[in-house]
């Protein structure tokens, strides 16, 4: 079945019940505040959960709002020229608490900005389209946040918490005020062809996706550039995510094109205190980026990175291919245990391919955090730096197999195709990491 709602491509019917937001007072013409239609028809949209849920078309046009909630068992759909613009006057967007596993604000201690668009506690929720557009003009707050001008942590674009069932698809996300889509504590979630966008410079913290203490995800099919990580997978900062304890797990990864002029294509961490694991990385090209891929973690998180696994990478024009830190720190406060170390073992790299790259791998364990049991597996890596150590290692265990270029550091036992040993590495703990290259 199909419903009509201006000019374009019919939009299907997804739910049992179908309703336009112009039949809620919505007018769409980038001028007009949209905020009480959206409130009014999401909240009509609440009353059909128990029969299947109600869909919200989004029609063409612009349509401009101050940050809503949704509600359970619905979906939003976006026309193909349909753009959802969030206000621009931070005093329109709702103080919210900070997040039991960060304790402060991510930029300021207290309160922080809500999200344009908000859930809490659902179940069943699609946000998808013909390609449509929620664009969260995210302009005045990276300036002001630039000249620190704001007291508060900004807002995501997205956010959606403590739920489960969630689907993102067909979409475009842009210019967030903050991180773009963050999933937090919520399970069962799927992201597929979705673009998220933002300038890759000064436009800072806009994250693409950022899986928190998240369980059961799929990210497919996407392109992001932005102006930080495109992907980044969190579970809780210090002291405070230990206590609440809810790990980031059971994550695929797959088909991605990204950029990050600024920080990772896909990273995990730093805040990573309630645990990672189970996280599968593969088909993805990393492009015109500062790193590909990157795991960073610090003394006072506690927790732990395992079983994570990257294969079939492509780097094409990285500063650094695969990075490993354990010295990042940043912590909410001073309160951090100096005795809570992370761990970060069982990590994979396999069929990982790139050209222009000037340090392939830089994997800078310590003595307090040893990266243990890193493999390697059919690895050619086009490097622009002519020099020694440009595969650099520091506190690392591991293999590898077969043939691996470049060189790989001492640190790591040598084995044939066949995974019979021919070196054992005698030196786990030498250090040859330089940050000059």
């Amino acid at each position: 079945m199909l419903a009509k709602a201006g000019p374009g491509r019919p939009i299907p019917k997804m739910r049992p019940f179908v309703f336009n937001l112009t039949d809620f007072g919505g007018i769409g013409d980038g001028v007009a505040d949209e905020t009480a239609a959206f409130e009014r028809a999401i909240m009509t949209i609440s009353k059909f959960g128990k029969r299947g849920g109600a869909q919200l078309n989004v029609p063409p046009g612009k349509w401009l709002t101050a940050p809503f909630n949704l509600t359970s068992h619905m979906t939003l759909f976006l026309a193909g020229d349909a753009e959802i613009l969030g206000v621009q006057d931070e005093k329109r967007w709702p103080l919210m608490p900070p997040l039991p596993s960060y304790g402060h604000g991510r930029e300021h201690k207290g309160a922080r900005f809500g999200s344009l668009i908000h859930g809490q506690n659902l179940r069943d929720v699609v946000i998808t389209g013909h390609n449509g557009t929620i664009n969260g003009q995210g302009q005045s707050w990276w300036k002001k946040f630039r000249q620190k001008l704001l007291n508060n942590t900004r807002g995501p674009l997205v956010q959606i918490m403590w739920s489960s069932d969630i689907v993102i698809s067909s979409i475009t996300l842009r210019d967030s005020p903050f991180w773009t889509f963050h999933p937090y504590d919520c399970k069962n979630i799927t992201v597929r062809n979705v673009t998220i966008l933002a300038p890759i410079f000064e436009a800072p913290n806009t994250d693409g996706i950022d899986p928190d203490s998240c369980e059961d995800m799929v990210i497919e099919d996407c392109y992001i550039s932005v102006g930080d990580d495109a992907i980044a997978i969190k579970s809780g900062w210090d002291q405070y995510g230990i206590a609440y304890g809810r790990s980031s797990r059971n994550i695929l990864i797959r088909n991605l094109i990204v950029r990050s002029m600024v920080s990772a294509g896909v990273s995990i961490g730093s805040e990573m205190s309630g645990g990672v694991s189970n996280v599968t990385v593969e088909n993805v090209l990393i492009w015109s980026s500062r790193r590909a891929v990157r795991i960073k973690t610090a003394v006072g998180r506690g927790g732990y990175v395992r079983d994570i696994t990257y294969r079939n990478l492509t780097f094409d024009g990285a500063r650094v291919g695969i990075v490993i830190k354990t010295d990042y720190n940043e912590h909410p406060d001073d309160d951090f245990d100096r005795k809570a170390l992370p761990v970060v073992r069982d990590i994979s790299f396999t069929e990982i391919y790139g050209q222009g790259v000037r340090v392939p791998v830089r994997i800078h364990g310590s003595k307090d955090i040893p990266i243990r049991n890193v493999t390697f597996r059919d690895m050619s890596i086009g490097i622009t730096y002519k020099r020694k150590h440009v595969f650099q290692c520091a506190y690392v265990e591991g293999s590898v197999i077969g043939t691996v270029f470049p060189a790989p550091c001492e640190n790591l036992d040598r084995y044939d195709e066949e995974e019979r040993l021919v070196l054992r590495s005698e030196a786990q703990n030498v250090t040859d990491i330089d940050y000059d290259i």
